[in-house]
């Protein structure tokens, strides 16, 4: 390779890598100085999310293509042995990359969704200079979550997502709203507080906050000293990613906010605590010390998760415990500590972001068409839009792991990995998933019976359904009716939106194949954590000491 080659990616890198989260900082303000032109606010957003995800994909070639780099921030260049406490990295590398261009999908496609409901329409309730500026800040808290290269950055990160979606989930002002939101916002402060107390001990131990100088110093560290750091910031990050028992607070949260807000929620918000994870366990504590708890939290989550599905007649509630569950399938991939489970877990984040956030649009979809989420008070559905039918059966059987949708394969990639590996604790949670994913194609198939098939006559509350919207609607319902032609309107912005992610949801089947490759090329960086540190700290890396269970195979 010239010089040339190698000079230009990097000078390439060093542009691009800011990008994801100076570009809706920036936006953020200049919607903020659009508030009074809601079109031309709602245009920058849109031009400003369509950058991001262009970036995120230059990104993600550069890394699949070049491998991992890293931008020292603020001159504070790691590789000529200036980083301390106060050093800065950005890191892209193969995970940090997809998760990127994942997310820029999402966040694209929920925008332009937004826009199409109406819910933004500049009325007492919603109002309409908040949304987009608030929408840019928590995108870039995302991505600043995804390439942070030092904890406290990813501290920031976090806490950036934490007050943007606390806007989000109140917009409205509704009793509902309000209400999940305070106990959203305590539930986070809490996870926020250990993970600040976890960046302390770390600190403390190691004397730096740089991921990759972390990672060479905690190999120095006595064993019960890391086993304790650990165990503090995977209780911080299973906070944010509802692992059980840390998950009750969202279901009670989630199902109150606009669907956009709920889409991006559940898409992402649950996915940057597994990132955080996956993040922590392979680079700073590789080893599996915690991964018999991890795995017991794993088996926990699904089970728990999905009985709690069962259990819901609104759509929304139920679909928020879905989402709980399938948060295990990835703590499964994560705490087998192997190359296979690794790239499982990746693929299934992927597949599961994708799909959970279709899944919430077509639920703010139904709400449009029939004026309810309750399955109390739906039915007919199928015939009365056999588009909306198929927008949700699709999802709902890619969640449901029907062959030979992306579900499935995630699903029979993270049990190959767990049959492969040697332990009790591993089968039990093959068993576990195997019965998760029957209860989850149980739970969907409840709903398309009793919402589409049904004769809304036949329901228990349908003649309700029939009434005014603002009747039969609490204060917490996601559509601003302004009057009843509202109901069974679905404006196309809304409806090119969902089907492009469900478009997505099936290039993940349509291309498993290079996908598959891709989270195999990641895991394997992953599990090499030199291949990081080397291109974070250069020259002045100490040797890495690979832990016992960080090999391809089983422990």
């Amino acid at each position: 390779m010239s010089a040339l080659d190698t000079v230009l990616p990097e000078s390439i890198i060093g542009v691009l890598m800011p990008l994801p989260v100076l570009v809706p900082l920036l936006t953020a303000a200049i919607t903020l100085v659009l508030g009074r032109r809601p079109r031309a606010q709602r245009a920058v957003t849109i031009i400003a999310l369509t950058a991001v995800l262009l970036v995120s994909c230059a990104l993600l070639y550069l890394a699949d293509r070049d491998g991992t780099h890293s931008l020292a921030v603020g001159g504070w260049d790691a590789s000529t042995g200036n980083v301390g406490p106060l050093g800065i990295a950005l890191v892209s590398d193969r995970l940090s990359a997809l998760m990127l261009v994942i997310s820029a999908v999402v966040l694209l496609a929920v925008m332009v969704y937004s826009v199409g409901q109406g819910v933004r329409d500049g009325d007492e309730n919603q109002p309409v200079s908040i949304f987009q500026p608030t929408y840019l800040v928590m995108t870039a808290g995302i991505c600043n979550a995804f390439l942070a290269g030092d904890l406290f950055n990813l501290f920031v990160g976090f806490e950036v997502l934490l007050t943007s979606s606390f806007v989000l989930l109140t917009l409205g002002a509704s009793a509902d709203r309000v209400r999940a939101g305070i106990s959203y916002v305590m539930v986070s402060m809490v996870s926020s507080l250990v993970f600040l107390a976890g960046i302390a001990f770390a600190y403390a131990a190691t004397g730096t906050l740089n991921l990759a100088e972390m990672a060479t110093r905690l190999d120095g560290i006595p064993g019960g000293t890391r086993t304790a750091i650990f165990a503090v910031l995977m209780v911080a990050f299973g906070i944010k990613a509802a692992v059980f028992p840390l998950s009750t607070w969202l279901p009670d949260s989630y199902p109150t906010a606009p669907a956009p807000v709920t889409a991006v929620f559940a898409g992402l918000l649950t996915k940057v605590g597994v990132y955080a994870m996956i993040r922590a366990h392979t680079l700073l504590f590789p080893g599996g010390s915690l991964d018999d708890v991890l795995m017991v939290c794993g088996l926990l989550t699904m089970l728990v998760g999905i009985l709690g599905a069962i259990a819901q007649a609104d759509i929304k509630r139920l679909f928020s415990f879905t989402l709980v569950s399938h948060i295990g399938y990835m703590v499964f991939g994560i705490a087998l500590s192997t190359h296979y489970g690794l790239m499982g877990a990746i693929y299934y984040v992927a597949h599961h972001i994708i799909v959970q956030a279709t899944l919430f649009l077509v639920v703010g979809l139904i709400e449009r068409q029939a004026g309810s989420s309750s399955l109390r008070r739906l039915g007919g559905l199928a015939a009365a839009s056999p588009l909306l039918a198929i927008l949700f059966l699709v999802p709902a059987l890619n969640l449901g792991g029907i062959p030979p949708f992306s579900g499935f394969i995630g699903k029979i990639a993270l049990l190959q990995a767990g049959v492969d590996h040697p332990s009790v604790l591993s089968w039990t949670l093959v068993a576990g998933g195997v019965i998760t994913s029957l209860l989850t194609l149980y739970v969907v198939a409840r709903i398309w019976t009793k919402a589409f098939w049904r004769p809304r006559a036949d329901a228990p509350e349908g003649d309700l359904a029939d009434e005014r919207p603002a009747v039969l609607l609490d204060d917490s319902s996601d559509i601003a009716f302004a009057d009843r032609d509202d109901v069974g309107r679905m404006p196309a912005a809304m409806l090119l939106p969902t089907v492009a992610l469900v478009a997505v949801g099936l290039a993940l089947t349509v291309f498993a194949g290079p996908m598959i490759g891709y989270t195999g090329r990641t895991a394997t960086d992953l599990m090499d954590r030199s291949i990081y540190i080397d291109a974070v700290l250069g020259s002045h890396a100490a040797p890495v000491q690979e832990a016992a269970g960080t090999s391809g195979g089983a422990r």
